[in-house]
């Protein structure tokens, strides 16, 4: 299936990133990115318009990282797809050897730089896994047979921190019956918060992956608690970025601050999905200084 799905299957600790693809067509500066990150990560997330910012679509982008050796999962969202569009794409991606998706609901328009589309919605995340399901069983959504089944690794997205804890719980418990693989949270900030959401959700046979967000400073930090839900960030860790800042130390502190929560998160979950966010570079400090990799 690939190196992602091996190692979640193995029971040996994953490490997953992402790279958001660009606006155009000129891939070189994320085929860097993706050399140097290839030998220190189990699979790249590729993002689709995150933002609702329109960019190249990410299946291309990730057939073509399969040739150098990278084994990606695309995101798709039901912002832009209708159930047949969905299932159309999932069988296109995998005749090009692509096997490993996160579905979610996407960004609404309204919030992108192009305002004025027409959003789909037509499945929820757990609607695209059950899709997903069918076909890796043979049939579409509709029940028609299948010439020719994909083989599919999906996973969806988790939130340990939202605001609204039970329905948290309960719309992750769907995509689990679903047929979710695994699932990529929400940054954490500590250890605390995983263990809330794992105690409440006992997830069997699931792999679950931990979000490392780095600080890169403490504006940064204001910025993701006003405006990405279920971000928490302890008052103790807000000090330390901000006098971080006035000793010039903040890139550093940023990295310490992530290798500190894969620390204290290792030990809980199947793996972490660090989104650096542009510090790509800094994922082999990270993992050194977290105990991940030599």
């Amino acid at each position: 299936m690939g190196r992602f799905a091996d190692k979640l299957r193995s029971g040996a600790f994953a490490v997953t990133t992402e790279l958001t693809p660009p606006k155009g067509i000129d891939l070189a500066e994320l085929f860097a990115k993706a050399d140097q990150l290839k030998d220190h990560v189990d699979g790249i997330n590729l993002t689709e318009s995150p933002r609702a910012r329109m960019a190249i679509e990410p299946t291309a982008v990730a057939h073509l990282l399969l040739d150098r050796g990278v084994d990606p999962i695309v995101q798709f969202t039901a912002r832009d797809r209708n159930r047949i569009a969905l299932q159309s794409d999932l069988l296109g991606a995998a005749a090009l050897g692509i096997h490993n998706f996160v579905f979610m609901s996407g960004d609404p328009p309204q919030k992108g730089d192009h305002p004025d589309a027409k959003a789909v919605f037509d499945l929820t995340a757990s609607d695209m896994l059950r899709a997903a399901h069918a076909l890796a069983g043979g049939h579409d959504l509709a029940g028609h047979k299948l010439k020719g089944a994909p083989q599919l690794f999906v996973g969806a997205t988790a939130n340990p921190g939202a605001a609204d804890f039970a329905t948290e719980i309960a719309n992750t418990r769907r995509k689990i019956a679903a047929g979710a693989k695994f699932l990529q949270t929400q940054a954490l900030y500590e250890a605390a918060t995983l263990e809330k959401f794992l105690e409440a959700l006992k997830p069997e046979g699931v792999a679950i992956l931990a979000g490392i967000i780095p600080l890169k400073s403490a504006k940064m930090a204001g910025w993701l608690i006003a405006n990405v839900p279920g971000i928490r960030i302890p008052a103790a860790l807000l000090r330390e970025i901000e006098a971080a800042a006035a000793s010039g130390r903040e890139m550093q502190t940023g990295i310490d601050i992530a290798a500190r929560t894969l620390r204290e998160v290792r030990g809980l979950c199947a793996g972490v999905h660090l989104m650096m966010l542009g510090w790509e570079a800094h994922i082999p400090d990270v993992l050194k200084a977290g105990g991940v990799r030599a």
